[in-house]
């Protein structure tokens, strides 16, 4: 069970997972030492499973951020999961969900041409329902 300065050290973590243990520390009210002791604990049981970034996808090139439903035409998944495994620049999560769907597909583009293409390529495959996403 995790008690509140495994919370806390989570939650400083998530804002920046480049600072120093002794940073850290000073922030949770602990040493560095004792604070990577916890950051090891917490990484041995799986509860922090990695450590990532945060990229700015508008000054990468990729303007155009979209969310697809998207509906099978089959019960055969496999040929749309091959599809858009591999277009890994543009697919940023594939997600299998409940509901209306079968998959939430979050992509990016970096022009409505490539936008176009892709939604014609996947047409092939599926059925789908485009937004774009106008402010974060």
């Amino acid at each position: 069970m995790l008690d509140l300065t495994d919370k806390k050290i989570i939650e400083e973590l998530s804002k920046n997972s480049r600072m120093t243990m002794k940073e850290l520390g000073d922030k949770v009210h602990l040493t560095g030492q004792a604070a990577s002791a916890r950051v090891s604990k917490l990484e041995d049981k799986g509860i922090i499973e990695g450590y990532t970034i945060q990229v700015n996808q508008n000054k990468m090139g990729f303007h155009i951020h979209t969310f697809i439903n998207i509906f099978t035409k089959t019960t055969n998944h496999q040929p749309y999961l091959n599809f858009v495994k591999n277009l890994k620049p543009y697919i940023l999560n594939n997600y299998k969900i409940s509901g209306e769907s079968c998959y939430l597909l979050e992509a990016q583009f970096p022009s409505n041409e490539k936008l176009d293409q892709f939604l014609t390529e996947l047409s092939q495959y599926v059925s789908y329902k485009l937004s774009i996403v106008i402010n974060k």
